[in-house]
């Protein structure tokens, strides 16, 4: 069993960090949406390098930024140039890191998960691979983008042109990687970008006291995180690894363009609800996909249409209302593109538990959490998906 209650929390704590915190926030800028718009980035510059004919290796790709985020967690809020200092030293940076896997090996059960970790934390070759390229080069820029907020607030001088050449410089030095090279030029994957980032400024639940509060786009990179852990526990296969770690990170994407319509809205009739999805779908065609590549639009669809559906394609043809235990038994090859929705929709629903969860623990309860908790617990009480035991994960929370 990889995904436990203690792994779930670790990657949890990524709501709690707050970057910028020198500097003077229009908003709460946290390490969670961070990531979660470095990793939509890092979608976008693979799939360019992709296209031109290069082996991406996505699997690396997405261990690498799950990794790299539990790392944050472990060193808290080391200011990047101080980061890249230690980074130098490479006895320095072998010790740090060696309290990091220290920290996770007693959090994480998996011994094949944390031997990844190990070979991800003391690589010392890291960045001579394209994946890894790619990561780093979306890691500044969406350290970058984060600036263009902070200096519009910081009317003080000091440093604050320095900042922006040095990170302008950082950015520029990737410009051999063909997304970049477009983002630069203010093409419209820069667009999408600036509009997935703005997810992070829309607050789930809104109307309802809490802490911390999550926004729409770090909540689709813990779903996308806990799904693509649960797609591990179900031996899957390549493609269905990334379709279920996509899947999970663009699976609210139609909310940067309708916002966040809680569930109870959406279910209160059968016709709203057909509403909103025809919206969606028109909304998407009017205002995201115009942003991305043609050859994207169809990949995107997958992730984003009936997205808590299984999904697989069967010479051509797209075959659902399957169980996951169908695709292990019968679909778990690349060639069936499969997709386990209804694993995204237990990860989005162990996201939303963990939000709540974690508000009432620290103090600030109300009869919705409680109530939401407690629904989500007695719904997955008795599920288990493939080999995924979700009610396993449930019962070890005590509210």
């Amino acid at each position: 069993m990889i995904v436990t209650q203690s792994l779930v929390n670790e990657i949890f704590r990524a709501f709690h960090m707050q970057r910028w915190n020198d500097r003077l926030r229009p908003v709460e800028l946290i390490e969670m949406d961070k990531h979660a718009h470095k990793m939509i980035t890092a979608y976008c510059l693979a799939k360019y390098e992709e296209a031109d004919g290069k082996d991406v290796e996505w699997h690396n790709l997405i261990k690498g930024g799950i990794y790299e985020l539990l790392r944050r967690i472990i060193i808290s809020d080391i200011k990047s140039p101080i980061y890249a200092e230690i980074k130098k030293d490479k006895k320095v940076f072998a010790k740090l890191n060696e309290f990091v896997f220290n920290e996770l090996d007693a959090k994480i059960e998996s011994e094949e998960i944390m031997s990844e970790i190990h070979d991800f934390l003391f690589d010392d070759t890291w960045g001579d691979k394209l994946y890894q390229r790619i990561l780093e080069a979306s890691h500044i820029y969406a350290t970058y983008w984060e600036f263009q907020i902070i200096k519009q607030s910081n009317p003080f001088q000091y440093q604050k042109s320095l900042l922006e050449t040095d990170l302008s410089n950082r950015v520029d030095t990737y410009r051999d990687l063909i997304g970049i090279k477009k983002i630069r030029n203010r093409e419209p994957v820069d667009g999408f970008l600036d509009m997935t980032g703005q997810m992070r400024f829309q607050y789930r639940w809104a109307q309802i006291p809490r802490t911390p509060n999550t926004a729409v786009l770090g909540h689709s990179l813990l779903v996308a995180s806990i799904a693509y852990f649960f797609a591990r526990e179900n031996d899957a296969c390549d493609r269905r690894l990334y379709n279920d770690f996509f899947g999970g990170l663009f699976h609210d994407l139609p909310e940067a363009v309708t916002r966040d319509i809680i569930s109870p809205v959406k279910r209160s009739s059968t016709e709203f609800d057909d509403l909103i999805s025809k919206l969606e779908k028109e909304l998407a065609q009017k205002e995201i996909y115009p942003l991305i590549e043609k050859d994207w639009i169809k990949e995107i669809e997958y992730f984003t249409h009936n997205e808590f559906d299984n999904k697989v394609i069967v010479d051509g043809v797209l075959k659902k209302d399957l169980r996951v235990q169908d695709i292990n038994d019968n679909y778990n090859t690349n060639d069936y593109n499969p997709i386990d929705g209804k694993l995204i929709r237990a990860a989005d629903h162990l996201s939303a538990f963990l939000e709540a969860y974690n508000s009432i623990k620290a103090g600030i309860s109300t009869e919705e959490l409680i109530g939401a908790c407690v629904k989500l617990k007695e719904k997955y009480k008795d599920r288990t998906f493939g080999k995924t035991s979700v009610k396993q994960i449930y019962s070890s929370f005590v509210l």
